[in-house]
């Protein structure tokens, strides 16, 4: 009769305590092989480092310039004037806009997942007990997180939306990078497939499709021309002369124009395409 030995009945735990540290071998060689979580982490560029100096338009005009020799036209009663703020603007005289016939305002909120704007409440807060209908934007760095990271974190501080009828959709600012590449070192699809990660989660959290800030130039460019968003996302495009021009493709309108970065009490200035109660219809929802 065979004897059982008295250490036998250890040996598999040992085998399972070896294929455990191999497993475990294994899976740190993964981890630092390119294309793994760990490696795209490290590509990503630093957080913004001057995100004051960054508002909607604030590259447009370095890039683009003005168009010289023209002004803006007279407003009509199929438009509302409206102007955009962030933290450079400061604490903004909200009673002077509204009595010089500001009926809205767009508020910058956030930068990539890092910044906030300190002069935020004084100026969302300020323009919505004045009277206006305001909202607020993001300045996209798509290189710094994902879409739905830098959407998440616009919602958290201050970006959300209710139907109060005096709060619009937030508004994701796509424009020339202020700290190096032009379209953030990625092709035309990632750029695209960051903004719908963007959109995406910003409806998952809000129920409402947000409001995209570009330029025709800077769309060309970075997008290639994509028409993916027309069909849903309002445009709210930059052109400094007296008219808005060509669209980027997918639009055959816009909603809002930025048409200066020099107008009176704080620069840019804005027309909504369409009379007072097409502007509480966007805000509703």
């Amino acid at each position: 009769m065979s004897v059982l030995r008295s250490g036998f009945p250890h040996r598999p735990a040992r085998s399972l305590t070896t294929l455990a540290g191999v497993l475990l071998a294994v899976l740190s060689l993964l981890l630092g092989l390119p294309g793994t979580a760990g490696a795209t982490a490290t590509r990503r560029a630093p957080e913004p480092r001057h995100p004051g100096q960054d508002w909607a338009g604030s590259q447009i005009a370095r890039h683009e310039g003005t168009v010289a020799g023209t002004t803006p036209p007279a407003s009509s009663l199929a438009s509302v004037e409206g102007v955009d703020v962030s933290s450079h603007n400061g604490s903004v005289a909200w009673s002077t806009l509204w009595n010089s016939g500001v009926r809205f305002a767009y508020v910058k909120a956030t930068e990539s997942t890092s910044y906030t704007n300190p002069s935020f409440a004084q100026q969302y807060n300020g323009s919505y007990n004045t009277g206006m209908i305001r909202g607020a934007y993001h300045f996209a760095t798509p290189d710094t997180s994902s879409g739905a990271a830098q959407a998440t974190y616009f919602v958290n501080h201050g970006g959300g939306w209710s139907r109060d009828g005096k709060t619009l959709p937030g508004a994701l600012d796509m424009e020339y990078n202020p700290y190096g590449a032009t379209c953030y070192g990625l092709s035309a699809a990632g750029l695209v497939n960051w903004m719908k990660d963007w959109f995406a989660t910003y409806k998952a959290r809000t129920g409402r499709d947000a409001v995209i800030y570009t330029s025709t130039s800077w769309w060309k460019q970075c997008t290639g021309n994509s028409a993916a968003f027309g069909a849903v996302n309002p445009l709210w495009i930059p052109r400094y002369g007296s008219s808005a021009g060509e669209l980027p493709a997918g639009w055959g309108f816009h909603t809002i124009w930025q048409y200066t970065s020099s107008g009176t009490t704080v620069g840019d200035h804005n027309r909504f395409n369409g009379a007072l109660d097409r502007l509480k219809a966007l805000a509703n929802g």
